[in-house]
């Protein structure tokens, strides 16, 4: 082989490296609106891959032993070119088999585990294999041309290491933002399938057809994947794509009052953030009320309120405590979203502010980095951010990263922390308010925002928290009620400290996996 044909070779094999990385990347992006992003998908999809490029391996291995090496390696490109184009089309029936729609969430967690392996199998095993089988190949003809068997392999691998790291950086940071999830695989189609026509051509098999097949493939990937229909009465308004997610903004018209919901990488019938027209108190079933009653438990009546918002989303804590703290209160807020897309749906469809002193936004950082930079002290601090559909980040809510919390509060301010449950009796609600409790050291105080599978836990510094059964100059405005009058029952608030459930740290925090048991048990709890 001559040293022209050599970098032809280790060029296909980098484009083919480059391609098993957009696959890998994408297979989450195209299954999430079905089995969102969490860990456990993120584990299903690498496995899928890894198992299918080590099939792959010994494919390719098989193939290298016979005498003309050049169709298994045209076959093998070709094949990854069209199974990667169909992607987009296959999406949507193979993930809505294995998540049927209107499955409540108890009964789908149970599918986020099994149902995404099988449809990250059925969707992403083909490619990856083809894909595979590239490189055994490769390194054949090379030492077929007279290079050493370790020349060759080292010559390959690097290549295809190289491929990787390019496909790796251009599929997060350019290529899904910016093209989305069907022409990013359109364009790996392409890539492949050139790759495919250039060889074939070399061994003097051109044909029409060939180029016919590659624009076809182009073409079929063109077309976006269907994600789960809206229930009837909700309309999509805008959906964008960025190298975390994707998010929609979306017109909820079934009640008297139209709302707005922000939905994040799901397909199940929940949300992010809720805008209504007027700012203030959503109403019963919406966790955001509970993060005005802190304002309300304090002593204080006048003077500012200084908040800080963790996992900002399109902006609900920012509306709700606008028209929901006492009205001698100057209310000064700022808030962290590390989606820089999802704070652009927020000021377009939300009211997020775009330019306001009092309500400063920063986008596009963690929002415990960001946490470390803001000078403080606040009178609360909000912990609301999810990476995924049901997951609180485990940096987020370990006992260090609620230490730091508590360093950034004013004396006697407040804590207040949104977690899923189903019960009080949840492993990770009682873990999240045993972590909070060690932090602060001090009992925490655990809501139940009633409509809603939602608990607030509220923790304070330098100050015992409020007991709502007995404390009467902590009633709240009457828009708050709803949240008030529940929590003076038995059934409605608990106080709870450290021995109530695991404490949560940054080297051992399995809230994942608590997770995975709170839907198991709600799921039992119903059959």
């Amino acid at each position: 082989m001559t040293t022209g044909g050599m970098r032809g070779l280790l060029l296909w094999v980098a484009i083919a490296g480059a391609a098993t990385m957009t696959v890998e990347l994408s297979a989450v992006r195209m299954i999430s609106p079905w089995f969102g992003a969490s860990s456990g998908v993120w584990t299903n999809v690498i496995g899928v891959i890894l198992l299918a490029l080590a099939l792959g391996y010994l494919v390719g291995a098989r193939a290298a032993s016979r005498a003309h090496l050049g169709p298994p390696l045209v076959i093998a490109l070709g094949g990854a070119a069209l199974f990667t184009a169909l992607l987009p089309l296959l999406v949507a029936p193979v993930c809505g088999w294995f998540m049927p729609a209107n499955l409540p969430l108890e009964d789908a967690g149970a599918l986020f585990g099994w149902g995404s392996l099988a449809a990250t199998a059925a969707l992403f095993l083909l490619p990856a294999l083809a894909l595979g089988t590239v490189g055994p190949l490769a390194v054949e003809i090379a030492s077929r041309s007279g290079l050493r068997p370790g020349v060759a392999g080292g010559q390959v691998l690097c290549a295809s290491t190289l491929g990787s790291l390019v496909g790796t950086f251009a599929t997060t940071h350019v290529l899904l933002p910016d093209l989305g999830v069907a022409r990013t695989a359109s364009l790996a189609s392409l890539a492949l399938g050139a790759g495919a026509l250039a060889l074939a051509a070399k061994a003097r098999k051109r044909s029409l057809a060939g180029l016919v097949l590659l624009v076809g493939l182009a073409a079929l990937g063109l077309r976006a994947p269907a994600r789960p229909a809206l229930p009837a009465g909700m309309h999509l308004l805008e959906a964008r794509e960025s190298s975390y997610q994707t998010s929609r903004a979306v017109a909820d018209r079934r009640g008297e009052e139209e709302l707005r919901v922000l939905q994040v990488n799901e397909g199940l019938d929940s949300f992010q953030s809720v805008w209504r027209s007027q700012k203030g108190p959503l109403g019963p079933g919406y966790y955001y009320d509970a993060f005005a009653l802190p304002a309300w438990w304090s002593e204080r009546r006048e003077g500012t309120w200084n908040v800080a918002v963790l996992g900002l989303g399109a902006g609900s804590t920012f509306r709700v405590l606008e028209g929901a703290l006492p009205p001698e209160l100057q209310l000064t807020m700022i808030g962290a979203e590390i989606d820089a897309e999802v704070v652009a749906l927020g000021q377009r469809w939300f009211e997020l502010p775009v330019s306001n002193p009092d309500q400063r936004v920063v986008s596009g950082v963690d929002a415990r980095s960001a946490l470390r930079t803001w000078p403080g002290p606040f009178d609360e601090i909000v912990l609301d951010a999810y990476a995924h559909q049901t997951e609180i980040p485990a940096h987020l809510c370990s006992r260090e990263a609620m230490v730091e919390m508590r360093q950034k509060l004013a004396d006697r301010g407040w804590l207040a922390i949104n977690v899923g449950g189903f019960s009080i009796e949840d492993p990770l609600v009682r873990a999240v308010a045993a972590t909070a409790s060690s932090a602060f050291d001090s009992p925490v105080l655990v809501l139940h925002v009633g409509g809603s599978r939602n608990f607030a836990i509220f923790a304070r510094r330098g100050a015992a928290i409020v007991d709502p059964a007995a404390e009467a100059s902590a009633r709240p405005t009457a828009a708050l009620m709803h949240l008030w009058g529940p929590a003076q029952l038995p059934s409605g608030a608990w106080t709870m400290d450290a021995s109530c459930g695991v404490v949560l740290t940054d080297d051992l925090n399995p809230s994942d996996a608590l997770q995975r048991q709170s839907l198991s048990e709600a799921r039992d709890a119903r059959s």
